[in-house]
């Protein structure tokens, strides 16, 4: 029927009604027939309660959905059980049926109050003078105590297996968060690395290049223009690793919005190259979140760096275009280019760090290009402002 008086299981709710009437009427015929000779009013009575104490069986399933035809039905309960013990007070019994069927109907506070008019109100209705059967008085006094006791241990037994269910249940998920905290450390420690990666081949190892291609070439009539781009390249080579061990953001962007930086890089990359690199900014231009500014110039600054070490372009064009929902940043080159499933479908280190850092902040990243027909980078992401 359920551990608590009031909640019942499937099948308690289909029984309890018939039940609990049952239990009512048992106690009403039992108290008429050890009754002392009842006169006619008092069986008009006991007809009343007979007829009135089954309508529990329609009411009980609403019991929670209809509370004022509950209270109706258990003051009619008590009404009827009051004036019976008026009577003859052997009726006790049958008034002591209201006190279990306070627990049931009622939520626990309710029913208390419930239970505290059934023990007064036919206690000071009865007559003081009359001498009680001692099994009225037993079940008067022993019914409502031990539904009590029951009461309260099946109270003090549902909070105790709650009290096990929410222990338990908050062991889990203290080893579900310890769980998650070593996944988020195993994946911070991870990113970390890549992200150190990704910095140090787009600073250090581009520097690095650029540094060796012009002294290499220094032998030439422009020895000396060699030599300075040599120092410039170590110096912002230098400034760059600094930056990434402190996480800041690339040095050109710092000093400039994207759209110069962008125009600073293709200058140094067609000083260093030779090659002609033109820069275009479309649209309305405006300051972005610092992820989305970092990832453009890089991926900008990768795809530079292979048309210079790779397609033997002669023309480079970078485009930035700014759209209402959209930053794109085309790089496109007239060099030799490449067939993408000879060079593992783009899976060197270069073009997966393009892809890494743009897929982090939401954007999309494609790359075209055919042998002798050059080679298009294309970068989406999200117009955040900053």
């Amino acid at each position: 029927m359920g551990v608590v008086p009031g909640v019942l299981d499937v099948r308690g709710e289909r029984v309890a009604g018939p039940i609990f009437t049952g239990v009512g009427l048992a106690g009403l015929a039992a108290c008429t027939i050890w009754g002392p000779g009842l006169p006619g009013a008092t069986w008009v009575l006991v007809v009343v309660a007979a007829v009135w104490v089954p309508l529990l069986i329609p009411l009980f399933p609403h019991r929670r959905t209809h509370p004022w035809l509950v209270a109706g039905y258990y003051a009619g309960v008590l009404a009827v059980a009051t004036v019976l013990v008026a009577r003859n007070d052997t009726f006790m019994g049958f008034a002591s049926f209201g006190y279990p069927l306070a627990f049931v109907l009622f939520p626990a506070r309710w029913g208390f109050f419930a239970v505290a008019a059934t023990a007064t109100l036919p206690l000071l209705a009865a007559d003081p003078d009359s001498r009680s059967p001692t099994w009225v008085l037993v079940l008067s006094m022993a019914g409502p105590l031990l539904y009590a006791a029951w009461f309260v241990g099946a109270e003090s037994e549902q909070r105790r297996k709650a009290t096990v269910r929410l222990e338990a249940a908050l062991q889990e998920n203290a080893d579900l968060h310890a769980q998650l905290v070593g996944r988020a450390r195993e994946a911070g420690v991870l990113d970390e690395r890549q992200r150190m990666a990704r910095e140090i081949h787009d600073t250090l190892a581009q520097g690095l290049t650029g540094i060796v291609t012009q002294l290499q070439a220094a032998d030439g009539p422009d020895r000396e223009r060699r030599l300075e781009q040599v120092r410039v390249l170590a110096r912002e080579s230098l400034g760059e690793a600094r930056r990434a061990v402190q996480a800041l953001r690339p040095e050109p962007l710092v000093s400039a919005q994207l759209p110069e930086a962008l125009s600073r890089l293709a200058r140094r990359v067609a000083g260093t190259s030779g090659v002609a690199v033109r820069t275009e900014t479309t649209g309305d231009a405006r300051p972005l979140l610092p992820d989305l500014e970092e990832t453009l110039y890089r991926v900008a600054q990768e795809a530079l760096a292979n048309a210079e070490k790779h397609a033997k372009a002669s023309r480079i064009a970078v485009t930035l275009s700014y759209s209402d929902d959209l930053v794109l940043l085309d790089v496109v080159d007239d060099g030799v280019g490449f067939r993408p499933g000879d060079r593992g479908e783009g899976t060197g280190f270069g073009l997966e760090a393009m892809r890494q850092r743009v897929r982090r902040v939401a954007g999309t990243l494609s790359i075209e290009s055919s042998p002798g027909g050059g080679t298009a980078v294309n970068a989406q992401v999200p117009a955040i402002p900053a």
